[in-house]
């Protein structure tokens, strides 16, 4: 294995975390920045009140994208196998 090989799994390792990583993340930011703004003009400071919707969206965003999700990441390990069975032979 050259390192042009390695560097090239690294990148598309990356690549498809950040793709699948990215949703939830940004959803994940936007939950938390409305709800800071809220805390602020209303001086609320629940501790509860910024994780339980947090919580809620990330398993919106898990269902909604869920399946995406799982096809990018099994394909990117399909052809991870099949790329070492190639390397095999």
């Amino acid at each position: 294995m050259t390192v042009d090989q390695v560097v090239t799994l690294g990148q598309k390792m990356l690549e498809v975390a950040f793709l699948v990583g990215t949703p939830v993340l940004m959803i994940t930011f936007i939950v938390g920045m409305v709800i800071s703004v809220f805390q602020a003009a209303t001086q609320i400071h629940e501790m509860t009140l910024t994780f339980i919707p947090k919580i809620l969206a990330t398993l919106v965003v898990l269902y909604v994208l869920g399946n995406w999700m799982l096809v990018k990441m099994v394909d990117y390990v399909r052809e991870n196998f099949l790329y070492l069975l190639q390397m095999v032979r």
